[in-house]
């Protein structure tokens, strides 16, 4: 069998296209983070309600009040 043959890159080549498919699948991958990046959750209408309560904005009756209308149980 001939190595030498134009058509095969020799006995090494074979690493080097293992390497080269994870090259490429390595740049898919960012590729695909970096195109759809997570976005940050929007904070829950209870976690405002409760930052506005810890920055004394509401007082405590009307804290538990708009969050029992938030929970559902006001309906």
């Amino acid at each position: 069998m001939m190595y030498n043959s134009p058509h095969m890159l020799g006995m090494g080549s074979g690493w080097v296209m293992i390497l080269l498919s994870l090259g490429v699948l390595a740049i898919a991958l960012v590729g695909l983070f970096a195109w759809n990046p997570p976005r940050p959750g929007r904070l829950g209408a209870e976690q405002v309600l409760a930052d506005r309560f810890a920055r004394g904005e509401i007082d405590a009756e009307e804290y538990q009040q708009r969050l029992y209308t938030l929970r559902g149980a006001g309906h």
